[in-house]
């Protein structure tokens, strides 16, 4: 991993925060135009090994891991007993009994350690794979041609030739190579080509024009995965059975309890809230709180994953301080999206 992160210095990026890259004479992520290569080190691969890694992660995970089958990739939400995530992550099956989560990097450590509590009682190992490198690929497919087998739709996988490749959802065609870090440089070579390289912002606007909220460190315990909308994005499955937290997800789903939900927002103003911070309405009372934010390409506002009230009237003015804080529409209908109708095909994933 050392000489992935020395080659994409070596190309006049440098590293913002711990997780951040930034590139010389990129566009600050305008994704409107041409093709990106993005360096996804702010995520990272958690590794669940072994002949009982399926019947494993059945007890854990809001997913039904038998729909991880090495096409669609179901996301999932790990809960402790009263139903607050400690991580969410899409699971990826690359072999009969290894299953690969793909999640935010600050929590792969604390997610291993928290399902190292039960793997002793299972003939399964835990590893985070901090051998393997995350390269994005955001814009015109059809320049993506020196990478073959490419999944066409959202949330689905293929392998091919020791590579793993993901599309996720996005205003622009976007998708995620997997690969083992020694071998990064070369692919990320061969792919500038017809790319160039790009801010780790232009990835995480994309989630946040999406709406997918992939949790943090400062996240973790704090949310049930409605808050999110995950259950909107097929992350819950309501049918497979009994998992850590089940209970009480499936009783806020059945009895109405989920008083927050996770929306789209433009913030005025360039200066990067901070996660958590409060929204308050035009009455200062406390209605949400940030979730996420980057800067908004050069409009000078904040792009915005923001949890709010249900309750909040829509018409209702809404500050982060002083700033303006103005709603978007969610890129899919905030209702329940079952994974086994995206399974069978009544659904589109």
């Amino acid at each position: 991993m050392d000489d992935w992160l020395a080659y994409l210095t070596a190309q006049g990026g440098r590293q913002s925060n711990e997780h951040d890259w930034v590139f010389p004479n990129s566009d600050h992520g305008s994704a409107s135009d041409g093709t990106h290569l993005v360096p996804l080190t702010h995520l990272s691969i958690l590794e669940c090994d072994g002949p009982d890694a399926a019947r494993f992660l059945q007890g854990q995970t809001s997913a039904n891991v038998e729909h991880a089958d090495g096409d669609f990739a179901p996301l999932t939400a790990f809960c402790t007993p009263k139903g607050r995530m400690i991580a969410n992550a899409e699971v990826l099956k690359v072999s009969a009994e290894r299953y690969w989560l793909l999640l935010h990097a600050s929590l792969a450590a604390s997610l291993a350690t928290h399902l190292g509590k039960y793997a002793p009682f299972y003939k399964v190992k835990l590893s985070h794979r901090q051998d393997l490198a995350l390269i994005g690929m955001i814009g015109r497919p059809e320049s993506w041609t020196s990478v073959a087998g490419l999944p066409r739709l959202d949330w689905h996988m293929t392998q091919q030739e020791g590579i793993v490749a993901l599309r996720q959802p996005a205003g622009q065609p976007r998708a995620m190579l997997i690969l083992p870090a020694a071998e990064a440089a070369t692919r990320w070579e061969s792919l500038s080509q017809s790319a160039s390289a790009a801010n780790t912002i232009l990835w995480r606007r994309a989630d946040i024009d999406a709406g997918v909220a992939w949790l943090t460190a400062d996240h973790s315990d704090a949310f049930l995965p409605q808050m999110i909308n995950w259950e909107a994005l097929g992350g819950i499955s309501f049918r497979k059975g009994c998992y850590t937290g089940q209970e009480v997800v499936a009783r806020a789903h059945f009895r109405g309890q989920v008083k927050r939900r996770l929306r789209i927002a433009s913030l005025e103003g360039r200066s990067l809230p901070v996660i958590g911070e409060e929204i308050r309405n035009g009455e200062a009372k406390r209605v949400g709180e940030i979730f996420q934010a980057v800067n908004d390409d050069d409009s000078g506002s904040c792009a915005v994953l923001a949890v709010l009230n249900t309750s909040q009237d829509e018409e209702s003015p809404l500050f982060v301080g002083e700033r303006h804080l103005v709603l978007r529409e969610l890129p899919y209908p905030l209702e329940r999206l079952d994974p086994e109708s995206v399974v069978d095909g009544t659904a589109t994933a």
